[in-house]
Parts: C-alpha cells; sequence; structure tokens
C-alpha cells in the first residue's frame, strides 16, 4: 500500500472543508473570542491556514523547539489574506509531499521545549497530527461562527444549516 497518495487524498479533502469554514469568516470579526482564555478569531484562523505548512516542516527538518524558535503568526487585514496564506501553506505542503518516497515519512522528529522532549513522532506521525489538528481547530471555529450566528457548511455532509433544521 502506497500511503503518500493516501495522505495527499485526506489532505485535498479536508482541504475543500477548510476552506469553505475560513471563507465565512469576517474581516470585521479578527479580534473577537468567545472566552477570555480562548484565542482571537484572527489567531484560530491565522493558525488554521498555516497548518498544512507543518507537512514541509515534518518533511524537511528533524524537530520544533519551542525554546529557539522564532515564530510570528503571519499578520492579516482580511479574509482574502487569511485565504491566501491557507492556499500558499497547502500548495507548499502538497509539492513537498508529492516529492517525498514513503522512506521519508520513517524517520523520527522531535517535539521539544529546550530540553524536555514532548514527543518523538514519525514523520508520517507529524503529518496527520497535523490533519488532525486541522480537523480540531475547525471544530473551534464552528463554534466560534455559530456564536456569532455565521452560517456554518457541511464537514462530512450537510451541516444543519445548509439543511434548514
Amino acid at each position: 500500500m502506497q500511503i503518500i497518495p493516501l495522505l495527499m487524498k485526506e489532505m485535498e479533502q479536508e482541504a475543500a472543508t477548510t476552506r469553505k469554514m475560513l471563507q465565512r469568516v469576517p474581516d470585521e470579526k479578527f479580534d473577537w473570542k468567545p472566552h477570555e482564555k480562548s484565542m482571537t478569531m484572527q489567531q484560530l484562523t491565522v493558525h488554521i491556514a498555516e497548518l498544512p505548512s507543518w507537512v514541509k516542516m515534518a518533511l524537511t527538518t528533524s524537530e520544533l523547539d519551542f525554546a529557539t524558535m522564532d515564530y510570528t503568526p503571519t499578520p492579516i487585514a482580511s479574509n482574502a489574506n487569511l485565504l491566501e496564506i491557507f492556499e500558499k501553506s497547502l500548495a507548499d505542503g502538497k509539492e513537498t509531499l508529492s516529492a517525498a518516497s514513503e522512506n521519508d515519512l520513517l524517520p523520527e522528529w522531535t517535539l521539544r521545549n529546550g530540553d524536555q522532549i514532548l514527543t518523538v513522532f514519525t514523520k508520517y506521525e507529524v503529518i496527520r497530527h497535523s490533519l488532525a489538528q486541522t480537523i480540531h481547530h475547525r471544530a473551534q471555529l464552528g463554534v466560534y461562527l455559530r456564536l456569532l450566528n455565521i452560517p456554518i457548511p457541511g464537514s462530512y455532509g450537510p451541516s444543519a444549516d445548509e439543511m434548514n433544521f
């Protein structure tokens, strides 16, 4: 069984759903958050938009160290910017994955915070984790949209908004 074509198919399927969700985010709600401990809409959606880039990160690095990384979320001014980030992130992830071999999925990859090792995955598992994170945070976005009374698109079939329940 070839794993890369299966991952590519899953990335495409999840991207279609993610794209529909991100398209619903209104510019004027970027600073909104449902709770003081929650991310803002902008923080959440930029994170979702950047997650497909984890595929490239997994296949081209051996670790991510929170203690030494220099990460700044991509600033956005509009929904169009958000979608551009997502499409670039997705294209980079797909391009890197399509050029990989099955053996490229096997080496270990470490997530750490300095000397503290948080987890060790295979590169395949990092890619699956990025897909799981996309699904998880997309569900959070669905709650944000619902609380703002914005109709939610279907994910794995029609939503209640599409079915007029």
